[in-house]
């Protein structure tokens, strides 16, 4: 199991939305603080991406922002923002020399991996020869579906959205390849263990067992994983565990008795008190409060 789209996978809560649009100076969009993370593409022209605080970024043809934690920003004209108005309120310009594709993917912030929540509030990619290749060959598919009218469109932007968020992340990755996770990544046994839990998480594990496995002693596996990642093994064991199982309960409509296999747990009722200790709530209630109204 890839532990990069393991992540996406448990975190993402619905299909990703986009809006691609053509405009003429001036323009001004504000984006709210938004449950997920949102992206935008440059397909043409220049802009600047503002949030508080922060200095404003430059945009150009070809550049990718991704914003994985939500937070509110403007996308502009200038590197101002003054006068800007929600995306929803903008009025297309057929003719206009600036183009560019925004959109949304649904993610579970609550219970948030620690590897998503390393990136910086906007990770900027910008356009450049030989940057990247995937994600320029994902963007330059996306925008050539986006500007078609094709049959089979809708799916094919679909997929092509669900690419671009592992490119983004990716790309952020092998840019900063010094940090904390994505040195987990590259760490040669720390990722052989993160892989090994994510593939089989309800394997019995123990750090002895976890340590053999890649050639270290249960010392120096733990001391480097928990350097690297920010917990001790079992504890993520636990941790993923839980967080696997919200995501099942979630999404499906399996009986307690398998998902408490499937998180390595031989029975509903150890199950259940291991994730109200976990989460303040019984898995059932877990259930129904993430199920949505019934329509009247």
């Amino acid at each position: 199991m890839d532990v990069l789209s393991d992540v996406i996978t448990t975190m993402r809560t619905g299909r990703p939305a986009s809006r691609r649009l053509r405009v003429d100076a001036p323009w001004c969009y504000r984006f709210d603080p938004y449950e997920g993370a949102g992206f935008h593409i440059l397909l043409r022209g220049t802009g600047w991406l503002l949030t508080e605080g922060a200095e404003p970024v430059p945009l150009a043809t070809g550049d990718v922002v991704l914003v994985p934690h939500g937070s509110a920003h403007v996308l502009s004209h200038m590197p101002r923002a003054e006068g800007a108005v929600p995306l929803d309120d903008a009025e297309a310009d057929p003719q206009g020399r600036v183009e560019f594709l925004c959109g949304k993917y649904r993610l579970d912030h609550a219970r948030g991996h620690p590897l998503l929540a390393s990136l910086p509030d906007v990770v900027h990619l910008p356009a450049g020869p030989g940057r990247h290749p995937e994600l320029r060959a994902a963007v330059d598919l996306l925008a050539a579906e986006v500007t078609g009218d094709r049959s089979g469109r809708d799916a094919v932007v679909s997929g092509l959205l669900d690419l671009l968020l592992v490119y983004m992340a990716r790309a952020w990755f092998e840019e900063h390849p010094d940090g904390g996770w994505p040195r987990a990544l590259g760490d040669r046994e720390v990722a052989a263990v993160l892989e090994a839990l994510h593939t089989e998480p309800a394997a019995p594990w123990r750090l002895e067992d976890l340590a053999a496995r890649v050639g270290l002693s249960r010392a120096t596996l733990a001391r480097r994983f928990t350097a690297l990642t920010g917990q001790p093994p079992m504890t993520y064991l636990t941790w993923w565990r839980m967080t696997s199982a919200a995501h099942l309960l979630r999404t499906g409509d399996q009986p307690l008795t398998a998902v408490a296999r499937q998180v390595g747990y031989g029975s509903p009722f150890a199950f259940s008190h291991a994730f109200k200790r976990h989460f303040g709530r019984t898995p059932t209630h877990f259930r129904a409060d993430a199920s949505p109204p019934e329509p009247h």
